[in-house]
C-alpha cells in the first residue's frame, strides 16, 4: 500500500469518528493507542478531570534528546445548522477532494502521522519523534497543556514541535493569541414605565459591548500609523460573538449574558485587556448599586491561549523551512496550541496539509496533493531522523 493510500485509509478511520468538542474522543483515542500497540508503540494518556476524554502522546523510537513532536488536535467543530452535500463523518472522495469534517482541520495530519507510524518505527530512528494528540483544542485549546506538561517531565528534550494545523505546508512563524470571556449581567427588572427603579441588564450589556468595539477602533487607528504589518488585520480585535437576554420589551432585563473573543497580537497581553474591560465593568457596576445592590457584572474568562512568536534562530523553524523548502514569511489569524508548547520552553511553528479557507464549513474538504505534500513531508522528517 502506498504512503497516500494508507493515509487516505487512515483519514477514513478518524473522520469516521464524531469527536466534536461536545463528545467524548475516547473512541478515536482507543483506536490510535491500539494501532500505535500494534507496531511495537507504547503511548501514554493524560485524561481530564472526569475522564471522558483524553489526550495521548507517544515516542517512536530512542529516547535521546533532538527528537521532533508532531501535534495535532483530535476534536472537530459541530455540524449543525449545516446543510452538507455528504455526510460529514464518512470520508467522501470526489475528483481531487476528501469531503468530511476534519479533513482539514486537522485529521489529516494525525491521519498521515499514525499511517506512517510503521514506517517510523522501523527507520531505525536515530532521534525520536514524538506523536501528541490533544482535546479540546476548539473550545479554547483546554486539553494540550496537560499533555505538554506530561511530556515535558518524561521525554528528553526535543528539537522542535510541528503543530499540523492547515498551513498549505507553510511554515507559519506567528499567529494571534484567543482570549474567551463569558460576561453575566444581572440587573434588577421592573416595569418600563418606572425604568429608573430597575438596572436593565441588556442595556448595560450594551454599554459594554459598545466599549469592546471603541477599544478595537482605537487598535485599528494605532495600526493605520505603525507602519506594514504581516497579520490581517495589523490590530488586536474585540468581539462579542453571542448574547442573550430579556423577558419582555416592557420589562427591565433581570439577566444578560455574552460572549467577548479578544485576539492580540504576539507582544500584547490578553490580561491588560481584560483588565481594561473589568475596570470599565466595574465603573458600571458602581451606578448599578447605586439602585440595587443585589445586581453586578460577573466577567469569567473561559479560555485564554497564548499567541505563536516567531522565535530568533528558532529550530523549529529552521527544521520545518528544510523540509518544505519554504523561505517565505507566513502568519496566520486562527490560532493554535503553538504558543503553549512555546511557553513551555518547546520550539515550535505552525505547518501542516489542507487551507483553513474549507475549515469549519459545510462540504469541509482536503485536496489529494495537500495530503500527500503532507505525507512527503513526514516521510522526509523520517529520513532525517534516522541518519
Amino acid at each position: 500500500m502506498s504512503a497516500e493510500t494508507a493515509c487516505e485509509a487512515m483519514l477514513a478511520r478518524l473522520v469516521g469518528f464524531p469527536t466534536v468538542s461536545s463528545a467524548s474522543n475516547l473512541p478515536l483515542i482507543d483506536f490510535a493507542a491500539e494501532h500505535l500497540s500494534a507496531h511495537g508503540i507504547a503511548s501514554h494518556r493524560v485524561p481530564n478531570a472526569d475522564g471522558s476524554k483524553t489526550n495521548l502522546w507517544a515516542t517512536i523510537g530512542p529516547d535521546v534528546p533532538g527528537g521532533v513532536v508532531l501535534s495535532g488536535h483530535t476534536d472537530v467543530v459541530p455540524t449543525e445548522g449545516q446543510v452538507w452535500d455528504t455526510d460529514p463523518f464518512t470520508l467522501t472522495k470526489r475528483g481531487d477532494r476528501l469531503y468530511g469534517r476534519g479533513t482539514t482541520d486537522m485529521k489529516s495530519f494525525v491521519a498521515i502521522a499514525l499511517a506512517l507510524a510503521p514506517e517510523m518505527a522501523a527507520a531505525g530512528l536515530k532521534r525520536p519523534i514524538h506523536l501528541a494528540l490533544s482535546y479540546d483544542e476548539e473550545v479554547g485549546c483546554l486539553g494540550a497543556p496537560a499533555m505538554i506538561a506530561d511530556m515535558r517531565n518524561v521525554i528528553a528534550p526535543p528539537r522542535a514541535v510541528i503543530v499540523g494545523e492547515p498551513t498549505k505546508m507553510q511554515v507559519v512563524t506567528g499567529h494571534k493569541g484567543v482570549m474567551g470571556l463569558e460576561v453575566h449581567v444581572r440587573g434588577k427588572p421592573v416595569h418600563s414605565s418606572v425604568v429608573h427603579e430597575g438596572v436593565s441588564a441588556v442595556m448595560v450589556a450594551a454599554r459594554l459591548i459598545g466599549w469592546l468595539g471603541e477599544r478595537m477602533e482605537r487598535n485599528r487607528l494605532a495600526a493605520a500609523t505603525a507602519g506594514e504589518s504581516l497579520y490581517d488585520p495589523p490590530y488586536t480585535t474585540l468581539h462579542c460573538g453571542r448574547i442573550e437576554g430579556g423577558t419582555a420589551h416592557n420589562i427591565t432585563a433581570k439577566d444578560c449574558r455574552f460572549t467577548v473573543d479578544v485576539r492580540t497580537l504576539p507582544g500584547e497581553q490578553s490580561a491588560d485587556y481584560l483588565a481594561e474591560f473589568a475596570a470599565f465593568a466595574a465603573r458600571l457596576e458602581a451606578d448599578m448599586h447605586r439602585v440595587d445592590g443585589g445586581t453586578g457584572i460577573d466577567i469569567v474568562r473561559r479560555s485564554d491561549t497564548p499567541s505563536c512568536r516567531r522565535e530568533p534562530a528558532g529550530e523549529a523553524e529552521a527544521l520545518a523551512r528544510s523540509l518544505t523548502g519554504d523561505n517565505a514569511e507566513h502568519v496566520v489569524a486562527y490560532g493554535t496550541e503553538a504558543g503553549q508548547f512555546q511557553d513551555a520552553s518547546f520550539s515550535t511553528v505552525v505547518c501542516g496539509p489542507g487551507d483553513m479557507e474549507q475549515g469549519h464549513k459545510p462540504n469541509e474538504f482536503i485536496k489529494l496533493e495537500q495530503l500527500a505534500a503532507g505525507a512527503a513531508f513526514q516521510r522526509r522528517l523520517i529520513a532525517q531522523l534516522a541518519a
